[in-house]
C-alpha cells in the first residue's frame, strides 16, 4: 500500500493539447465527473476542469494517472478546493 501511495503523491502534472482535438493529461488522481461537454478533474497541481464539445475518453491509466480525451477543447481552468463544496455552495445557496 505504500508503494501506491508514494507514486500517487509523486504524480508530474502536464497538459499535451494537439491541435484542440486530442489532449493527453498526466498527474490525474481522479476524475470527479464527466460527460461530453466537461470533464471535472483533481490533479496533483488542483482542481482541473476541462471544456469542450464531443469529449471523450480514450485512454485511462489509473495506476499512473493519465488520460486521453478526444474532442474540440474549448477551455481549460484551475480552481482550489474541493468541486463538491462549491456545488454544494452554490446549490444550497440557490434552494434558500
Amino acid at each position: 500500500m505504500d508503494k501506491i501511495d508514494s507514486v500517487i503523491t509523486s504524480l508530474n502534472h502536464s497538459i499535451t493539447v494537439n491541435e484542440r482535438k486530442n489532449i493527453i493529461i498526466t498527474g490525474v488522481k481522479k476524475i470527479e465527473n464527466f460527460d461530453e461537454n466537461e470533464f471535472l478533474m483533481i490533479t496533483s497541481m488542483g482542481n482541473l476542469t476541462l471544456k469542450g464539445e464531443e469529449l471523450e475518453i480514450i485512454k485511462l491509466d489509473t495506476y499512473q494517472g493519465n488520460v486521453s480525451i478526444k474532442g474540440k477543447v474549448d477551455s481549460l481552468t484551475y480552481s482550489e478546493g474541493d468541486t463538491k463544496e462549491k456545488e454544494n455552495g452554490f446549490l444550497s445557496k440557490l434552494f434558500k
